[in-house]
Order: structure tokens, then sequence, then C-alpha cells
């Protein structure tokens, strides 16, 4: 009986030739050049006027406008948030008045743009110049109460409301309706399972639209310029009214605009990823773990590990 042949190489001895991507290195390079051709030219540029950059990037009426932009974009995302939750419920609501009212409130609050409910909120003392609640006795002056902060927190707030309950709205119907049924088997009432069940499995929906919006209005707060409330774009266009400057002085804006945005957006990544668990076979790796794992996989010691 004559022994099977051996084969010439055993399967330690294969060699793994990792695939060409010449395809990706060349848009690379080409992102890269274009990128650097684009850095060169704002650097070298005198016109954006870096000096003056430099000067009121950390200027006092900048910074008070800065803390002027957060305060409104944690106000208005609060409203936001809390109002858009009771008129996302009010939405699958089974009274059909209910339903109505919220449906009226989100068509009007979206079908008119913020500036104009801006305007409207700061002139509403040309409405009603006194405000009475229909409460007898009570009697107060619009023109004291409309300040134009409370005007901008008014129009940016109630405006947000709209959006985020069609967010918030589609969270809930994201989650599957056995489990409001398993819940009212269980004797939980409705506000419970809402509370308890519902809103928190739709929190892999909600969350990402919703950092986008808070970053959406961090931007939008700078239309609140035009009732002169002293946020980071009005501090601006106070100073460059005085010294002409106007490039450097938008440049400066845009600069804390990136940089605020920015670590928002690192919030939103990490909000995401704690939401994300239960819902992913495998989480998001952080910049840090992404960085260690670079780091490993081109460690000399790791390569020169794997060819033995």
């Amino acid at each position: 009986m004559t022994e099977p042949k051996k084969t010439a190489a055993t399967a330690d001895e294969y060699s793994i030739v990792k695939a060409r991507h010449p395809g990706r290195w060349l848009s690379a390079a080409v992102i890269v050049l274009l990128g650097l051709l684009l850095l060169r030219s704002v650097v070298s540029n005198p016109n954006f006027g870096w000096e003056t950059v430099g000067m009121y990037i950390r200027d006092v009426s900048i910074v008070r406008g800065i803390g002027i932009t957060l305060e409104l974009t944690a106000i208005c995302m609060l409203i936001g948030i809390v109002l858009g939750v009771v008129l996302a419920v009010m939405r699958i609501s089974a009274n059909p008045v209910v339903r109505t009212a919220a449906f009226a409130y989100v068509n009007f609050f979206r079908g008119t743009p913020v500036l104009v409910q801006l305007l409207f909120w700061y002139n509403l003392a040309a409405l009603y110049p006194s405000i009475t609640f229909g409460i007898p006795g009570v009697d107060l002056d619009a023109n004291a109460i409309i300040t134009p902060l409370t005007a901008a927190i008014l129009g940016l707030g109630l405006n947000q409301a709209a959006y985020m309950s069609e967010i918030v709205r589609a969270g809930i119907l994201s989650v599957e309706h056995g489990q409001s049924e398993a819940a009212g088997a269980l004797g939980i009432n409705r506000l419970q399972t809402m509370r308890r069940i519902i809103l928190p499995q739709a929190m892999r929906v909600i969350i990402p639209p919703t950092g986008n919006e808070t970053i959406g209005m961090l931007k939008t707060t700078a239309l609140v310029s035009v009732i002169s409330v002293p946020e980071l774009l009005y501090s601006a266009q106070i100073i460059y009214a005085r010294n002409f400057e106007t490039i450097p002085l938008l440049m400066v804006a845009s600069i804390w605009y990136i940089v605020v945005t920015s670590i928002l957006s690192v919030g939103q990544f990490y909000l995401e990823r704690h939401y994300a668990k239960g819902g992913q076979r495998s989480l998001p790796q952080t910049p840090w773990q992404q960085l260690k794992r670079f780091v490993r996989v081109h460690d000399p010691l790791t390569l020169k590990g794997a060819k033995k």
C-alpha cells in the first residue's frame, strides 16, 4: 500500500499577501495635496488679517459673547427637548383633539422661518402692549417682559420643540409595539411604560439626531444678532463696526464656532456609544482605542514577531 505524497510546503509556510489598493493611496494623495494648497493659500493671504485675529481671539467681549451663545444653546435645547417629548406623546395619543393640537403646533413652527419667529417675539408688544394671561388684576408690561434675550429664548426654544417632537416620535415608534402590550399585561400604566420601558429603548434612535440639533442650535443662535442679543456673532459685529476689520473678526467668530462644535461632537460620540450598548455586537472604538490599535499594529516588534 503506497503512502500519500507529501505536499511541497506545509500550511505554515504559505505567505499571506495583503490586497493592494492603489486607488486609495492615489485619492488620499490628491486630497492631501489639495488640502495643503488650500492651507497655504489661507495662511499666506494677508487679507485674512491673522494678526488682528490673534489680537481679538480672546477679547473680553468675544468671550462674553461665547458665554451667551452657550447659555442660549443650553436653555433653548432644554425647552425644545422637554416640550418636544410632550408633543411627541400628544402626537401618538388616542385622543383626536390632543393629536390635532400637537400636529397644528408642529406644522406652524416648522412652516415659518426661525428669523420671522424671532422678529415676531421681539415685536410682541405691538400686538399685546399688556399681558394679562386672562387673570383679573394681572397687567404686565410686554416691553418690560419681552427683552431681546427673552425673545431669543422663546423664538429658538419653541421652534426647536417642533423638530424635537418629530425626533422623539420617531424614536418611540421604533420600539416594538409588543413592549407596551407586555407592560400593559403586567399592570404597568401608560405613563410608567413610556418613562421606564419605551423611552430608554428609544434613546438609541433619539440621541444621534438630537446631537445634530444641538450643534445646529449653537449655530442658529447667530440669528439673534438681528434683535441685538450680544452673542458671539453680534459681539464680533460690534467690534468690526468700529475698526472696519470685517474679515478678521468673522474669522474669530468662525474659529470659536468650530472649537465649540468640535467639543460638542466629541460629547455626542460618547453619548451615542453609551446608548448603543445592547444594540450592537461591538461598540465603536474611541479615539484612544484607535490610537492604541494603530501603535500596536505598526510596532516594529509586533511586525517582527508576525514575520517569524
